[in-house]
């Protein structure tokens, strides 16, 4: 398979994913929109669009231009039926491609929060191996309303819209299912001052460092989740 990737900033990778697609000999390319050129792919080389997190809104066009193309590829991907991943602005960002309006979200959601998977989820094979309430990584402010045609996944306390699918292709999770140790010191590095900020959703960094123990989990999860998304 064909992976190719967004990456908005430096410092988000992959994560976990990287491993899980090397070890299923899957190639990744990758559009780096915090180089000064960004370059897209031609869409019939690629199987798999995976768009990860940034910092940036997705209504920031003329700050980030490049947006504006990035939501036009996405709607074409989407389209020509390729699978489709996005993950916190990612999945905001194939909220916005589809027409569906993002947002601030009533809370901040910064740190290892547990989500609840509902009926429908825990009923497909993408998820039936989770157990109620799942702790993820959270990192994000911004909120979306649910595409047309988008069948609701799971919630937080302080998020309804958590993840999403739209038939069999396309899937978003506003949560890090991705998130290694690396990354996640990365971000502690890059965007730690966020945790200053009021919330009762934010935790301390003393906090989350603490919950570096459910990371193992989550890979192992989101391998099974994987491999079952890229085999439908």
């Amino acid at each position: 398979m064909n992976i190719h990737c967004f990456q908005h900033v430096s410092f988000e990778n992959l994560g976990s994913i990287e491993n899980w697609a090397n070890a299923n000999n899957h190639k990744i390319s990758y559009t780096y929109f915090f180089e000064d050129v960004a370059s897209f792919p031609d869409l019939s080389t690629i199987d798999m669009l995976i768009i990860l997190g940034g910092y940036m809104n997705v209504d920031q066009e003329k700050e980030f231009p490049w947006l504006i193309q990035e939501k036009k590829f996405i709607k074409q991907a989407i389209d020509a039926g390729k699978k489709v991943l996005g993950i916190c602005l990612g999945s905001q960002l194939i909220s916005a491609a589809l027409g569906s309006n993002v947002y601030a979200g009533e809370e901040t959601e910064i740190g290892f929060h547990p989500i609840q998977f509902n009926e429908f989820a825990l009923s497909t094979p993408l998820f039936r191996h989770l157990k109620n309430p799942y702790p993820v990584f959270q990192w994000h402010g911004n909120t979306f309303d649910l595409p047309k045609g988008a069948q609701l996944l799971a919630s937080s306390i302080a998020c309804k819209n958590q993840a999403y699918l739209i038939g069999e292709n396309v899937l978003a999770f506003q949560f890090h299912f991705e998130m290694n140790e690396s990354v996640l010191s990365d971000m502690l590095h890059h965007d730690g001052h966020e945790l200053k900020e009021k919330g009762k959703y934010i935790q301390s960094e003393e906090t989350i460092r603490t919950n570096l123990k459910l990371l193992p989990q989550n890979k192992i999860d989101l391998n099974e989740l994987l491999n079952q998304f890229t085999k439908a």
